[in-house]
């Protein structure tokens, strides 16, 4: 069976090409993936959002196999997290704050590396940044942040503390994006 049989899926790179820092360009990021076993792959934007088919086997190594291979060649860590096609149409399904008729540029989706356990989701602060919102579903958590993400105090950093793992955000626009391309 080749790469080609496998399902759809995503990888979601956290902190790549934001201004100067954690340069990586996406062909090389492409060809990383196409070494690992994956097919299909391409990118989309510039921020380390890279959809690819790949057999469950390959995917289970992926995500330390791409950041082992980053590393070196780039001088930096960077976290990767994967979804495959079924999670991420999932994401599109339970937004809660769609059902507020909530303007899209608004809504942004903290993807993360491992479920929390509900001590810690229960120990976040809803009222840390207000007026925005958050709701931890599994392992995504989804914002509403009517002032802007850049303005919010609910960070990667604060999340990756309070729920002990690690999270990458992505706007409402980049998820659906992103499941459009694996149709």
């Amino acid at each position: 069976m080749t790469a080609r049989a496998g399902e759809f899926r995503v990888a979601l790179l956290r902190g790549i090409n934001l201004g100067s820092s954690n340069r990586l360009p996406m062909p090389a990021l492409v060809a990383m993936f196409e070494a690992a076993g994956c097919a299909d792959v391409r990118h989309y934007i510039q921020s380390g959002n890279i959809v690819f088919r790949a057999l469950a086997t390959v995917a289970a190594r992926l995500s330390a196999r791409i950041a082992k291979h980053i590393a070196p060649d780039f001088g930096y860590d960077v976290p990767v997290i994967l979804r495959t096609e079924a999670e991420l149409r999932q994401v599109l399904r339970v937004n809660p704050f769609l059902d507020r008729g909530t303007d899209g540029k608004t809504l942004h989706v903290a993807f993360l590396a491992a479920e929390p356990d509900s001590a810690r989701v229960s120990s976040l602060d809803a009222k840390r940044s207000p007026p925005d919102s958050f709701a931890v579903l599994g392992r995504e958590i989804f914002l509403l942040c009517p002032n802007g993400v850049g303005q919010t105090k609910l960070s990667n950093a604060y999340f990756d503390a309070k729920l002990a793992t690690t999270s990458t955000m992505r706007n409402w626009n980049t998820v659906q994006k992103l499941v459009a391309m694996m149709e």
